[in-house]
């Protein structure tokens, strides 16, 4: 397991193309396993799920991300493959909401071998009865 930085940068592009954008650098680990690499690293104060930790596990272009902690009543799975769509559960503050992700792209550049480059997921998401929109998340090693 080797340590990294990741920095991460989601997009979130409301109906009306209207974008927010939050961006932090944060610890993590990397490692590989089998055909896999994985990322982990704390979530913070600032993204808003401070307690949690993600989890990658990135395999060619499909990628699967697990949120887990204290903080949170349920583990929160998403599965990202382009053209895919994946239904779960999304934990909030106020309980969980049913999930279905429609993933547009995936753009793997991660130099396995290096542990180095980056990953860029897009896709959209809807929170039945709350919300819906199309993200961007982009994660670099630096």
């Amino acid at each position: 397991m080797k340590d990294i930085m990741l920095k991460i940068i989601g997009k979130q592009v409301s109906i009306d193309s209207e974008e927010d954008q939050l961006e932090f650098v944060t610890e993590g680990k990397y490692y590989v396993e089998g055909d896999s690499v994985y990322l982990l690293y704390d979530e913070s104060e600032f993204s808003g799920m401070e307690g949690c930790t993600t989890s990658l596990e990135i395999t060619g272009d499909n990628i699967k991300m697990k949120r887990c902690g204290e903080n949170i009543s349920l583990d929160t799975e998403i599965e990202f493959e382009k053209g895919k769509r994946f239904k779960g559960y999304y934990d909030t503050p106020f309980g969980s909401v049913e999930m279905e992700v429609l993933t547009n792209d995936v753009v793997n550049k991660i130099e396995k071998a290096e542990g180095t480059g980056s990953l860029n997921i897009d896709y959209h998401i809807s929170l039945r009865g709350l919300s819906e929109g199309r993200s961007i998340l982009d994660i670099e090693i630096i």
